[in-house]
């Protein structure tokens, strides 16, 4: 049996405190996407059970905030499917960065660290580990209370959504106005200008040539190659 299991409330209350306390910033800012979410994807067809179904099952704002996208649009599933995949290749990478500090870890215990891991999470968890002082189970409280305050905001969104009038407060910006957003925040130097500029310019060319919605996986592939390269020339 897990030992921390047989701990007394007195020993588990302080990792609770300190993963509320790292993570509570992170369940504020899910809450107004997770309700701008919920309601654009009502207003895409999909209602609060399914709403909630996927956010238990990808949890991953921004691929949620596309699949609803595509969906509305009428997107294939092996699209959706791809282009969700590619979106999230970036997971790959922080969960490598948190592996090495995961020895003698149980795998049931990783997976389900795994499971909550986004940027933001990464945010606040990485630095602390490296730092000293920090473990998976504080990580674990950080990132399924952000978990919980995704899919809450997100089903009452779906809820609410029936009541607001489609266009109004301008919800139908909010998905362009998080990927500009998103966009911007990702623009740390040339290597990022020239794969956003390469990704635009290829999705607009390719979009009007390519029936569908497979112009936009093949836009990030050749985007994500000429990133690739310019970033080892630049760097010899």
């Amino acid at each position: 049996m897990n030992r921390r299991a047989l701990d007394p409330p007195s020993k588990r209350l302080p990792v609770l405190r300190a993963g509320l306390m790292a993570g509570w910033p992170i369940c504020l800012g899910y809450v107004p996407i997770g309700l701008a979410f919920g309601v654009l994807a009502q207003k895409a067809g999909v209602n609060p059970v399914q709403i909630g179904l996927m956010s238990i099952l990808v949890f991953a704002g921004s691929s949620q905030f596309i699949a609803v996208s595509m969906l509305a649009t009428g997107a294939s599933t092996l699209a959706i499917v791809m282009t969700t995949f590619m979106v999230n290749l970036r997971h790959v990478l922080m969960s490598s960065a948190l592996a090495v500090f995961l020895e003698n870890i149980r795998r049931a215990k990783v997976s389900l660290l795994a499971y909550g891991v986004t940027d933001e999470s990464f945010a606040v968890n990485h630095p602390r580990w490296r730092q000293g002082g920090w473990d998976v189970d504080r990580a674990l409280v950080v990132n399924h209370s952000a978990n919980l305050a995704w899919i809450i905001s997100t089903v009452l969104g779906g809820v609410g959504g029936q009541f607001i009038p489609a266009g109004a407060f301008g919800i139908d910006y909010a998905l362009v106005a998080m990927f500009i957003c998103l966009l911007i925040f990702q623009l740390k130097g040339r290597i990022y200008v020239i794969t956003a500029v390469v990704a635009s310019v290829a999705a607009v060319s390719l979009a009007l040539v390519i029936p569908g919605n497979a112009y936009i996986i093949l836009a990030a592939i050749i985007a994500a190659t000429v990133g690739l390269i310019a970033k080892r020339r630049m760097s010899k």
